[in-house]
């Protein structure tokens, strides 16, 4: 079936002008013409939703190329959009909101979002939305401040560890794309396994880094208070630290 340039951006709810960027950095594929019409098929379709829908999980354009460079397998892009899509089905707060759910003023919220530190999801009109699983992180670090920790000290150390965790997550994806998206190693990828496969991955990745982090932290914590000589507070953490379970999902 075919579209034309009107009929695709009502369909897929993006502007025209984002369409015509799309295709200006091959992240969509030329269209076909008819006379002077530039007429759009499904794959258009498939491939404009799926950017949206990546998008609004927080993928940057540098990232959803990443993953579909190379990619005109619509199979896969229909099987990626339905796991990413299942993954979304979620309430989403604009900032104002957030921040009013939160209990802090929205100045706070916009200070943190401009230090790079709030990961919320992007929309194709380039506001940003917050999910419940946002509001729920958001509250474990108001109880942080809540202990007596200072924000500008807190924030100084999550920008350190920003930027270590986006350099391993672009590596994460260079290995799903490589791995799982194409194939690798001359296999030809099964465009119905990746929806599965990312839905099961993802827990995975998040409690192996949890537990690592999780872990590194006691023993180091624990080193230190050996060190100094405090027993007492020693055994304390030592008791807490054996009775502590992380709560990721694993499978």
């Amino acid at each position: 079936m075919g579209y034309l340039l009107a009929e695709l951006v009502e369909l897929a709810r993006v502007p025209v002008d984002t369409v015509r960027y799309y295709q200006t950095i091959k992240l969509l594929p030329s269209p076909s013409h008819e006379g002077r019409n530039a007429v759009y098929e499904e794959v258009h379709l498939d491939r404009l939703r799926l950017i949206r829908s990546m998008a609004a999980r927080g993928f940057s354009l540098k990232v959803i190329r990443m993953l579909l460079e190379k990619g005109e397998r619509t199979d896969s892009d229909r099987a990626l959009l339905t796991a990413i899509e299942e993954e979304a089905a979620e309430p989403s707060y604009d900032s104002e909101a957030a921040a009013r759910r939160l209990g802090i003023p929205n100045a706070l919220l916009a200070s943190v979002e401009r230090a790079g530190l709030a990961e919320a999801q992007e929309q194709p009109d380039g506001s940003t939305r917050y999910t419940e699983a946002d509001l729920r992180v958001a509250r474990g670090a108001l109880k942080l401040l809540g202990y007596g920790f200072p924000l500008t000290r807190l924030l100084v150390l999550a920008v350190k560890h920003d930027r270590a965790v986006r350099k391993t997550v672009d590596g994460a994806i260079d290995l799903f794309d490589q791995y799982v998206r194409k194939g690798g190693r001359g296999r030809a990828a099964d465009p119905h396994a990746v929806a599965p496969a990312f839905k099961e991955i993802l827990p995975i990745v998040t409690g192996l880094v949890a537990h690592h982090f999780q872990r590194v932290l006691v023993n180091r914590a624990l080193k230190r208070l050996r060190k100094k000589g405090e027993m007492e507070p020693l055994q304390v953490a030592l008791k807490v630290a054996a009775e502590t379970r992380l709560g990721v999902r694993w499978q």
